[in-house]
């Protein structure tokens, strides 16, 4: 049984653990994601061109950030960089982060989609006049977006959990404002559990919308959209 004590806690704490979660938690994790998708499609598509050069660099950062663990870089960014005199403050320095780590492991993911497009594709849209990046734009791009989505919806849905490793450099996200109540509390147990509840919810709708994007696409593909 919870104890008086414990659920008065836990009712109190609800709303001061829920809110930095949909200010700051969700915020984090949506801006750091379009920023990832936005260099996961610059980074795919110099490896499908076969830019030389320029896809031997796009490798030596995927290489680098899948490599590496989140966390040890975002301490390295926050609080090795200032040792060289460069200084972020913690939100940009998390969504920068995030939208690196992640735009390397999407990369590859969209890298894959673009190569499972039929190069067909590509030869008919020469066929109609387009250049090669109107191509890319119009026909092979949103095939390879279609197929890459639901890998990306889950991509999305990890990163919103990761934003709980932003309290390590002081985001006062909805994990580090649980860790200053249970210093205050000591309830640590019920107050741990709460917020897992919390993102388990976040994650829990973000899986229903993945589930309701899929089904609109795959209409769209039967129709031949």
């Amino acid at each position: 049984m919870v104890s008086e004590r414990v659920w008065n806690i836990i009712t109190d704490s609800f709303g001061k653990i829920l809110l930095p979660g949909l200010i700051r938690s969700i915020p984090l994790a949506a801006v750091s994601f379009i920023l990832a998708v936005l260099i996961a499609v610059s980074m795919a598509l110099i490896q499908f061109a076969n830019v030389r050069g320029a896809k031997q660099l796009v490798r030596f950062y995927i290489w680098i950030f899948r490599g590496t663990p989140l966390l040890v870089q975002l301490y390295v960014v926050f609080y090795g960089l200032p040792g060289i005199g460069i200084l972020i403050e913690p939100f940009p320095a998390a969504i920068l982060v995030f939208a690196l780590n992640e735009g390397a492991y999407s990369a590859e993911t969209i890298r894959a989609a673009l190569e499972a497009v039929p190069l067909g594709q590509l030869e008919a849209g020469y066929c109609a006049g387009m250049t090669y990046m109107q191509t890319m734009r119009r026909i092979v791009l949103p095939q390879a977006l279609r197929t890459a989505f639901p890998s990306l919806s889950n991509s999305l849905i990890a990163m919103v959990k990761n934003t709980s490793l932003a309290a390590n450099i002081t985001v006062a996200e909805m994990f580090m404002v649980t860790q200053r109540i249970v210093a205050r509390t000591y309830e640590a147990l019920a107050l741990y559990i709460e917020v897992a509840f919390m993102y388990l919810l976040f994650s829990t709708a973000l899986t229903l919308l993945q589930r309701f994007g899929e089904k609109k696409l795959n209409v769209h593909s039967y129709q031949g959209v």
